[in-house]
C-alpha cells in the first residue's frame, strides 16, 4: 500500500429534502481493504452506487489514478460490484454467469478457460452446470466473487455481501475473500453493517451516521483513540457483540 487509488472530494447527496451524503472525502490506498460500517440508512450503499456510477451525486470529485471518473459510465470506472443478492443470472449456469462476464468484456477467446479457473479457485469446479436456484446461499456468492474477478477490476465493491449468509458460511467467506484479495492484490470496499465482521477484516473502517463520516481510522485506533461520543458508545457496543458472541458460541459448543 502507499498510492491513493481512490480519493473522493467533497461529495454530497440528496433525495428530495434528505440529504443522504453531506460533504464526504476520504482516500483508498492500492490494495487496502477499507469496510464502510454504519447502520441502515446512513448512507453506506448510496455512496457505494455513487462510486460505481449508478446514481449522480450533486457535488465532489471521484479520483481514481489521478482522473475524475464521476462523469464516467459504470463500465469506464474499473470497478466491479458484489451485491447484496447476488445479481446472477438465473437462466445461466455457474460457467455461464462467469464466462458471461468475461465475453462482454471482450475476452471471448480465453473465456472458458479463464471462468473455469476462476470457479475452481472459489471451490465450484463440481457446480459448474448448476443453475443459482440449485445452489445454497454461499455458493452464489462464490459465483457472484468468481464473476467479480472475471472482468480483472482495479477496485471491488461489496454490498452486505453476506448478510443473508448463517454464521458458519460467512466465516469461512470472510477467509476466502481475504484470501482471494491477496492472491489477486485488490483494492476492496466493504459495505457492512456488522461490526465484528468489519474489526476482523479491514485494514481501515470508515464509520457512518446520518450521511456523515464519523471517523476513518485502523480498528485499533478506532478502539484506543474514538474521535468523538458515536464513535465511544459504538466501540463499547462492538465489544459487547464479541462478548455476547462468545458467550453464545461458547453455549453451543457444550
Amino acid at each position: 500500500m502507499g498510492k491513493n487509488k481512490l480519493t473522493v472530494e467533497k461529495l454530497s447527496k440528496q433525495f428530495g429534502t434528505n440529504e443522504v451524503l453531506q460533504n464526504i472525502s476520504f482516500t483508498v490506498e492500492e490494495g487496502e481493504f477499507l469496510s464502510i460500517l454504519g447502520p441502515s440508512g446512513c448512507g453506506k450503499t448510496t455512496l457505494l452506487r455513487i462510486l460505481l456510477g449508478l446514481e449522480t451525486a450533486e457535488s465532489g470529485r471521484i479520483i481514481k489514478d489521478g482522473i475524475d471518473i464521476a462523469g464516467l459510465p459504470p463500465a469506464q470506472r474499473g470497478m466491479g460490484m458484489v451485491f447484496q443478492n447476488y445479481a446472477l443470472f438465473e437462466n445461466m449456469t455457474v460457467l455461464g454467469n462467469v464466462e458471461y462476464a468475461l465475453k462482454k468484456r471482450g475476452g471471448s477467446k480465453k473465456a472458458r478457460s479463464t471462468a473455469l479457473e476462476l470457479i475452481e479457485r472459489v471451490g465450484l469446479s463440481g457446480h459448474l452446470s448448476k443453475k443459482p436456484r440449485q445452489l445454497s446461499g454461499g455458493q452464489q456468492q462464490r459465483v457472484a466473487l468468481a464473476r467479480t474477478l472475471a472482468v480483472n477490476p482495479d477496485i471491488i465493491l461489496l454490498d452486505e455481501p453476506m448478510s443473508a449468509l448463517d454464521v458458519e458460511t460467512r466465516l469461512a467467506l470472510r477467509s476466502e475473500i481475504l484470501d482471494l484479495q491477496k492472491e489477486f492484490g485488490s483494492t476492496i470496499i466493504y459495505i457492512t453493517h456488522d461490526q465484528e465482521e468489519a474489526f476482523a477484516m479491514s485494514d481501515r473502517i470508515m464509520v457512518m451516521h446520518e450521511g456523515v463520516i464519523q471517523q476513518i481510522d485502523s480498528p485499533h485506533k478506532l478502539m484506543d483513540q474514538p474521535a468523538n461520543d458515536y464513535i465511544r458508545a459504538f466501540v463499547i457496543h462492538n465489544i459487547q457483540v464479541k462478548i455476547d458472541s462468545l458467550i453464545r458460541y461458547s453455549r453451543e459448543a457444550k
